[in-house]
C-alpha cells in the first residue's frame, strides 16, 4: 500500500517538477525516517509547491503575509482559513469508514499569489465581490449616473481585476473550540474597480459542533452602491477524484435564462421540464453547470443537498440568499498544484448562495442596491454529516 502510494506521488512530482531529480525526491520522502501517508503526502505537495512557485510568486513581503488561520472543533474537524481573498483553504472530516476527507479542492497557498491564480481567475475558495456574478457591458445606472466597470470580454466578472479574492483581508478576533471562529474584514475604497462609495465588509467564519461552516458576510457603505459577496468553495466530497457520482438536489422552481456570454436575458424559466431540473437528487454525471436557481424560500432553509455514495458525506446548503449558483466546471487548471488528487474531468462543484447576476440592470431581478444606514447582510450555512 505504501510503496504503491509512493510511486503515485512520485509520478506526480515528476509530471509538475521540469527539473526533477529522483534523489532529491528521495531525500524528502527518507529525511525523517518512516511517516504516516498522509503526512508523507503532505511532504511531497510542500515540496513540489517550493519547486514550481518560487519563479513566479512576485512579492516576497506578500509570500510572508499569507496567513492560514485553522479552527479545531471539539468534533475533530478543521477549517482552514486564508487571509489572502477571506478563502475557505480546507474543510478535513472523516468519512462512513472513519478515514480524513479534505472536502475542499484548492491551491496550495502560495499559489494564490501567483498570476496563473489570477489569470485563471477561479477564486478557489474566495469571498467575492463587490458584486459577485456577471454584470453586463460593465455598467449599472444609480440615480441616473451611470458607471463603467472593468471587463473581460464585454463582461464584468466577479468584481473584477481586483475583486475582494486578490486582497489581503485584516484577521480580526479569533475564538478557539466549542463553535470556533474567525472573523476577517476588508475596506473597498469609493471608486475601486468604479464602484461608488467606500464599502466595509467583514466575513465571520464558524466551524460548529454540528460539522457546519457558518459564513456570514455584513457590509455597510457611505453611498449608494450595489453589493452581492458569496464564498466561491469547491466541493469534492470524495475528497480527490470526480463529483460526477455525485447527487445533487436543488430547492428551486426556476432558473435563470441566459446568453452564450451566459447573461441573463430578465426571463426565468420554469424547470418543470427543463434539462438541469434538479428538484429531485439526481445524478450530476459528466454534466457542466453553470446556472443561477431562484430558489423557493431564500429564508434560512435548506437550497441544496450534495451527497456522495463513496464516502457517504452528505453537504447541505441554507442560505437567505434569493438565487444559488452551481457551477461544475469539466475541468480546472492544469497549471496549479493542487491540496487534493482532482480528475481531469468534473473535479468538483460549487454551490454559491447569492443574488441574481446582473440584477442591478434589471428591474424585475432582487434589487441589489445598499444605502448609507443600511447593512448587506448574507448568510450561508455549509452543514456537513455522514451516512454509515
Amino acid at each position: 500500500m505504501k510503496v504503491h502510494k509512493i510511486l503515485e506521488l512520485r509520478k506526480t512530482a515528476k509530471k509538475k517538477i521540469k527539473d526533477f531529480k529522483i534523489k532529491q525526491f528521495h531525500e524528502v520522502i527518507l529525511v525523517r525516517g518512516t511517516l504516516p501517508l498522509s503526512i508523507l503526502e503532505e511532504k511531497v505537495n510542500d515540496w513540489i509547491v517550493e519547486k514550481t512557485t518560487k519563479e513566479y510568486i512576485l512579492d516576497k513581503t506578500e509570500e510572508k503575509a499569507l496567513k492560514v488561520i485553522t479552527l479545531n472543533n471539539e468534533a475533530g474537524n478543521s477549517l482552514e482559513i486564508l487571509n489572502f481573498g477571506a478563502a475557505i483553504l480546507g474543510f478535513k472530516m472523516n468519512d462512513k469508514r472513519g478515514e480524513e476527507v479534505n472536502v475542499i479542492v484548492s491551491p496550495h497557498s502560495k499559489e494564490y499569489l501567483s498570476p496563473v491564480y489570477k489569470e485563471h481567475n477561479k477564486c478557489f475558495g474566495a469571498s467575492v465581490g463587490r458584486y459577485a456574478g456577471r454584470i453586463a457591458n460593465g455598467t449599472f445606472t444609480l440615480d441616473d449616473k451611470e458607471y463603467k466597470l472593468s471587463t473581460k470580454n464585454g463582461v464584468h466578472l466577479h468584481g473584477g481585476e481586483s475583486g475582494f479574492q486578490y486582497k489581503f483581508w485584516e484577521v480580526g478576533e479569533e475564538k478557539s473550540a466549542p463553535n470556533p471562529s474567525v472573523k476577517l474584514s476588508y475596506t473597498s475604497e469609493d471608486g475601486e474597480e468604479n464602484y461608488p462609495g467606500k464599502l466595509e465588509v467583514s466575513v465571520l467564519y464558524t466551524l460548529t459542533e454540528n460539522n457546519e461552516i457558518l459564513i456570514e458576510y455584513s457590509a455597510k457603505t457611505d453611498k449608494k452602491t450595489v453589493v452581492n459577496i458569496t464564498n466561491h468553495a469547491y466541493f469534492n466530497l470524495n475528497g480527490k477524484g470526480s463529483v460526477s457520482d455525485h447527487f445533487l438536489q436543488i430547492e428551486a422552481e426556476k432558473i435563470l435564462e441566459v446568453n452564450e456570454e451566459l447573461l441573463p436575458s430578465g426571463n426565468l424559466t420554469k424547470l418543470k421540464k427543463h434539462p438541469k431540473n434538479f428538484n429531485e437528487s439526481k445524478l450530476i454525471g459528466n454534466r457542466s453547470l453553470d446556472d443561477a436557481f431562484v430558489l423557493r424560500s431564500g429564508k434560512d432553509e435548506v437550497a441544496a443537498r450534495l451527497f456522495s455514495p463513496l464516502t457517504g458525506i452528505k453537504l447541505e446548503v441554507e442560505s437567505n440568499q434569493p438565487a444559488l449558483i452551481a457551477y461544475a466546471p469539466e475541468d480546472l487548471p492544469e497549471d496549479l498544484n493542487y491540496r487534493t488528487e482532482i480528475a481531469d474531468e468534473y473535479p468538483s462543484i460549487c454551490l454559491e448562495a447569492q443574488n441574481f447576476p446582473n440584477a442591478p440592470n434589471f428591474r424585475n431581478f432582487p434589487v441589489a442596491l445598499l444605502k448609507p444606514g443600511e447593512e448587506y447582510y448574507n448568510r450561508i450555512n455549509y452543514r456537513f454529516s455522514v451516512s454509515k
